[in-house]
């Protein structure tokens, strides 16, 4: 694989971890193999592939059960959208075991989910990616392999949410620090939603913002250590020596 391709492929998947809706395409079984478009509210696992949790009932779901293939397409709203970048992920939708494992990171994205998540037909299915289309601007238009997009699954997902728990307990003064110092944003509460191999999302009071690390982590104590490292930068963008 060449080093632009492992490039792009991380710097698709960084974009599309800033971003939590898209548009789901599946293949029509009523209308004969007709594309169907969806919005669809998803998470990316730590790998970076998209989960959707969807009603066993829902039209794409049907679609799904009758061929899995299925395309995602990302892209944040922009008044000129042709400019803006955009990711389309092309994979198959696979129904995930049991909602247990990703129910507390996607309800911490997702907290309006809340409501359904319980009900026995909300299930989650995950995109496995076949290809990954990554236009990023003028000029950088790129089809991406799996291998080049998707990275490597350490401890961090198994320790995720006790991060988070802690963080939200113990160092919400760092929180706030962190989006004064890197989006100069002025917040009086953070919550941290979630944090993965590239970097991590807080609600703030005006909204979602998203962090990034500036190489990845696989487990707590590295999180620990970009965390810390933030932490200190912060404190001396506001009290420099």
């Amino acid at each position: 694989m060449s080093e632009a391709g492992k490039s792009a492929g991380a710097e698709a998947r960084r974009f599309v971890r800033g971003q939590h809706s898209g548009v789901l395409s599946t293949l029509s079984k009523r209308l004969d193999g007709h594309p169907f478009g969806s919005v669809a509210p998803f998470i990316l696992d730590h790998a970076g592939r998209p989960v959707i949790l969807i009603s066993d009932i829902a039209e794409h779901t049907k679609n799904i059960v009758a061929d899995p293939r299925v395309s995602l397409i990302v892209q944040p709203y922009s008044p000129d959208m042709q400019v803006n970048g955009r990711v389309t992920i092309i994979g198959q939708a696979v129904r995930l075991p049991e909602k247990d494992h990703l129910g507390p990171r996607y309800l911490r994205f997702h907290p309006q989910a809340e409501a359904y998540f319980a009900m026995h037909d909300f299930q989650f299915y995950r995109i496995e990616p076949a290809r990954i289309r990554y236009i990023g601007g003028f000029g950088r238009i790129h089809w991406i392999e799996p291998a080049a997009y998707l990275c490597p699954e350490g401890l961090l997902g198994e320790q995720e949410s006790d991060i988070v728990a802690h963080m939200n307990a113990d160092h919400g003064d760092n929180l706030i620090a962190y989006c004064r110092h890197v989006h100069g944003v002025k917040t009086l509460t953070a919550t941290l939603l979630g944090i993965d191999p590239d970097g991590f999302d807080l609600r703030a009071d005006s909204g979602e913002l998203r962090f990034e690390f500036e190489t990845p982590i696989s487990n707590a104590r590295e999180a620990r250590q970009a965390l810390v490292a933030l932490a200190q930068a912060a404190r001396i963008s506001v009290n420099p020596a």
